[in-house]
């Protein structure tokens, strides 16, 4: 009996160590991306540091079906996301790629963006991200979903897409409009950044931090057994309980909600400048520059997708960013604003039409229809 125990802890050694050579060899294959088992559960790093771990069609097709397998997974009880290296969680979707490839990439790209978006707020296990450093745009999608979301004081959030072109896609329509008042529209239509604590109290963190203990904090939640989201919510409020770090300074907003509230409450772009530039005051006419140099196009789909999205499900929001996404590769305002801000970083992108008053409801309606058979379905 002893040597039939023996045979089989040794096969069972075996099967471990080959289970981890077979991981070894996946993450050099993929070391865009790195997918662990460690403690109790599934870790994702998301590995371009030096590219400020900017998300790319590769790595979505690595993160998606490793997510389902840990979400199945008995031994698994949640999944954890971060970025290697200092600087970022994820500052964006490598949409450099998607603009200089052709149409089928920019296809796959959003197509499969979202659907692994859906499938982070639709995961059956607790899923913390950890949005230490830049997190913007595909950065966003890949946490805002989640059931925990950790901001450390080194936190910088934004949704700048109308600078670019494009919209606060990957779900914005949905989570930007249920922020409070109308906070959500406001960060939309001028890409303002929030940083450190203020990213937990706009609600776009569950949790605050401090950077120095989280490290700590992993370990912690990898070495609990069996746990409960309880179990997990309770180690992520002990942390943030004994951070100290700009615990009394205000909300950077706080003075300007009223405002923020009562402009951005209007039906259209046009009105809300209006608005700002009836209000006056130094904030209110210091966003008034900030949208002039906007894309007219963007701001006005993007109105309209946060419009639709506050009563839409998510998967009806991203079904309707999908046909958005589609519409702007194909357009003019989107590769221009790559080209400009990201490519060349020579000047001020040519928007066409360059004036909201020549951005008409047909040209808006536009990007707004069915796909037919492309349309994203879930």
């Amino acid at each position: 009996m002893s040597g039939l125990v023996s045979r089989f802890n040794a096969f069972k050694r075996t099967h471990v160590i080959l289970q981890h050579l077979r991981l070894c060899a996946h993450t050099d294959a993929a070391a865009e991306v790195l997918l662990e088992r460690r403690g109790c559960a599934g870790v994702i790093t998301l590995n371009r540091p030096k590219a400020l771990n900017a998300l790319n069609l590769s790595m979505i097709r690595q993160i998606y079906p490793q997510l389902k397998k840990w979400e199945q997974d008995p031994q698994t009880y949640l999944i954890i996301i971060k970025g290697a290296g200092e600087k970022a969680f994820c500052a964006g979707g490598d949409i450099r790629e998607v603009v200089k490839g052709d149409r089928r990439i920019s296809r796959d790209f959003f197509r499969e963006e979202y659907v692994l978006n859906n499938a982070i707020d639709s995961c059956q296990k607790p899923y913390v991200a950890f949005i230490h450093g830049i997190t913007m745009g595909g950065g966003v999608g890949l946490s805002v979903h989640g059931r925990f979301r950790v901001a450390t004081e080194k936190s910088l959030f934004a949704m700048p897409e109308t600078a670019i072109g494009l919209f606060p896609d990957v779900g914005g329509g949905y989570f930007l409009p249920r922020l409070s008042g109308r906070l959500g529209y406001f960060l939309a239509l001028t890409g303002f950044r929030l940083k450190g604590r203020d990213v937990h109290r706009a609600g776009i963190a569950t949790h605050f931090v401090d950077s120095e203990k989280l490290s700590l904090l992993e370990e912690d939640l990898l070495s609990l057994k069996s746990p409960s989201t309880e179990n997990i919510a309770d180690v992520l409020e002990s942390y943030q309980t004994k951070s100290k770090i700009d615990e009394d300074k205000a909300f950077v907003l706080e003075e300007h909600l009223s405002m923020i509230n009562s402009c951005f409450s209007a039906d259209s772009v046009e009105q809300i400048i209006d608005n700002l530039q009836r209000d006056g005051s130094p904030f209110a006419l210091e966003q008034v520059k900030v949208i002039s140099k906007m894309s007219p196009t963007s701001l006005k789909i993007t109105l309209r997708q946060l419009t639709e999205g506050s009563s839409k499900s998510l998967q009806d929001v991203l079904t309707m960013e999908y046909r958005l996404s589609q519409a702007c590769v194909g357009g003019h305002d989107f590769p221009e604003g790559v080209r400009a801000v990201l490519i060349d970083k020579d000047q001020s992108p040519r928007w066409e039409p360059a004036r909201l008053a020549d951005v008409t409801e047909e040209d808006v309606s536009r990007h707004f229809r069915p796909l037919g058979s492309s349309d994203l379905r879930w």
